[in-house]
């Protein structure tokens, strides 16, 4: 256990010391409206996703995150698209709160194409608890009192161009550059931009068959460039099976179910391939989304993503 600890520890402070990093998902093709402010309304229904992914499984103070994320178009014929998301996420002794609202404006650019332009304002409370460190040394400036929900603002923008079957997006979620952990002379961690471009489409096998690439590449100072590349297979418009591949990272088995037109719920598992994943037995990952379609503007098609 102590090995374990020691592992972790050594993680934490190396990640702290470069970057506040944002919460990792490998489910992101249907979380989108998380790392894209634009995706804000893109479905043309009131769209509801809850996302659980516990990481790292079997290493104390692992990443454990939760999700819920509302969006919609604003009326029927409107432009606009409103979105509302909320992200906790536990890292060892922090625990973190991000509350965000999304607005897009969408202009068709072609007969299949819309591009859509979102703005996000969000609120983060940060809490530490330095009573679940295991303080070696009683002089360590960590052992000190606890921060309680620690405000800060942020804003971030995107933009998104997609049809039904094609999607391309580059957005920035959080673009002011807060510190944690200051000791009234200087901090020793702070958040960074992350920049991210997403794409994916989707290709017709045949009636009852399509295959679905996607990418997400997200670049932020003082971090490895990180890529996930991501592949499945949709069956009869209800069962998807595919792979991904986190670079340098990880490699994933992924699942999902079309329960009803209503209804999709997915899973993943993740197996670390760096030398992390010989202390961990892998990371899981499931959301369940609900959509809310009018009668006469129920999907024929469905939207993969």
């Amino acid at each position: 256990m102590k090995l374990k600890f020691l592992i972790f520890g050594f993680f934490l402070i190396s990640a702290l010391a470069s970057a506040q990093q944002e919460a990792q998902y490998t489910q992101y093709m249907y979380n989108t409206a998380n790392i894209n402010p634009g995706y804000a309304g893109s479905r043309g229904a009131l769209s509801a996703l809850v996302m659980h992914r516990n990481q790292w499984v079997g290493l104390e103070g692992a990443p454990v995150t939760n999700t819920l994320t509302i969006h919609s178009p604003l009326g029927d014929n409107s432009n606009f698209g409103l979105g509302f998301s909320v992200v906790n996420d536990k890292l060892g002794p922090s625990d973190e709160n991000v509350v965000s609202i999304d607005l897009s404006y969408t202009i068709p650019t072609s007969e299949n194409f819309k591009l859509a332009f979102g703005v996000k304002g969000s609120a983060d409370f940060f809490n530490v608890d330095f009573n679940k460190l295991k303080i070696f040394n009683p002089s360590d400036n960590l052992n000190r009192k606890n921060i309680d929900n620690r405000f800060t603002p942020n804003v971030g923008a995107g933009v998104y161009w997609y049809s039904n079957k094609t999607y391309i997006g580059l957005s920035i979620p959080y673009m002011l550059e807060n510190s944690y952990y200051d000791n009234d002379i200087q901090y020793v961690a702070s958040d960074r931009m992350h920049f991210h471009a997403i794409a994916g489409h989707v290709f017709d096998l045949s009636e009852d068959l399509q295959f679905k690439p996607a990418v997400l590449t997200k670049i932020v100072k003082g971090a490895p460039l990180q890529v996930d590349l991501s592949a499945s297979f949709w069956f009869f418009e209800k069962f998807s099976i595919g792979a991904a591949y986190r670079w340098s990272a990880a490699v994933s088995g992924m699942a999902g179910f079309q329960l009803s037109d209503s209804w999709l719920i997915g899973y993943a598992y993740d197996k670390d391939t760096s030398r992390l994943g010989n202390f961990n037995s892998g990371s899981h990952e499931v959301f369940l989304r609900y959509e809310l379609f009018k009668k006469y503007k129920k999907v024929v098609s469905p939207r993969f993503f």
